[in-house]
């Protein structure tokens, strides 16, 4: 079973609820739960003295797909035995118009991460440690809720996937927060095209104005961390091989497998590099999902 802190007032589009008690947990068993018998105690309770892993989805994802995809992803963690894994919600599709709103749909994200930080700082006092990861516009939110968290929570590491966020916010939007985590991964790949097109800056005046030019805009999710004087913290690691042909939606979204298929098995990562060429995948590189069970396997050795 899978917990989720639901930050959305509708189930699709719409906005984040007005506030923190107006916050509702789900589970993907329970992902309507009766309002005479609340999840949110019995969430507070399964979290005393646990290591969180704490993870949200992106852009353009209603409630029905956040929970889907987030409980496939859940299958292919591998946390330890006092490891936690629970998915935020949030209404990363309040806008009607894919990708031309990426720079108003930060707002949404913002909002989300304030509220997930009152949330977390009414709720979660009694975690052991936060860990975070995100996928997407989800870097935002998660950001935003490191920033607004009580001093007093053990922040253990953020890990953001095909983040859809300036490649220079570490050192400059959320420098703060940066330097409140332990460590902090970015999964990056130049074959997501969504951030191509979202990110346009750093495409067509390519040859006027060069990457660590101050005026450069690329994705972190795209180009990964920009400029190379990063904060001590930042767990270095390649961009990922063009061979593996990573896409914005490869990270966390789950495929039905036919009759027959295999779902996928579990793929850890090197711990400390990401392989230059060659996909990691099993017999013949054919397995269903095996994008998303790698990203969940590189997050699992980035967890305490």
């Amino acid at each position: 079973m899978t917990y989720f802190i639901d930050l959305r007032a509708d189930s699709a589009g719409g906005n984040p609820v007005s506030s923190v008690s107006d916050v509702v947990v789900r589970t993907d068993e329970q992902q309507n739960p009766n309002p005479s018998h609340p999840l949110a105690p019995e969430l507070v309770q399964a979290i005393q003295g646990r290591d969180m892993l704490l993870g949200t989805h992106g852009f353009h994802v209603n409630r029905a797909d956040g929970i889907g995809s987030l409980t496939h992803w859940n299958k292919w963690l591998r946390l330890g035995d006092n490891g936690f894994f629970v998915g935020v919600l949030w209404p990363g599709d309040a806008r009607w118009i894919p990708f031309i709103d990426y720079p108003i749909e930060g707002n949404e994200a913002i909002k989300s991460g304030q509220l997930l930080a009152g949330y977390l700082a009414a709720n979660f006092a009694g975690a052991g440690s936060l860990s975070f990861t995100s996928h997407s516009l989800g870097a935002r939110v998660v950001l935003e809720t490191i920033r607004k968290l009580p001093r007093s929570f053990n922040l253990k590491t953020v890990t953001m996937m095909a983040g859809a966020i300036d490649d220079d916010c570490l050192t400059h939007e959320y420098q703060d927060a940066a330097a409140r985590i332990g460590e902090i991964s970015v999964l990056a790949s130049s074959r997501d095209e969504v951030l191509k097109l979202a990110f346009p800056l750093g495409n067509p005046v390519a040859g006027f104005v060069t990457r660590g030019d101050p005026y450069w805009h690329g994705a972190l999710g795209r180009y990964g961390p920009n400029p190379p004087d990063q904060p001590s913290n930042l767990w270095k690691t390649p961009n990922l091989p063009d061979s593996w042909n990573f896409g914005h939606g490869s990270y966390i979204n789950f495929n039905q497998p036919a009759a027959g298929q295999p779902e996928s098995g579990t793929f850890f990562p090197p711990a400390l590099v990401v392989p230059s060429q060659g996909t990691p995948t099993p017999g013949n590189g054919n397995t269903l999902n095996w994008q998303p069970a790698w990203a969940a396997g590189f997050v699992s050795t980035r967890f305490p």
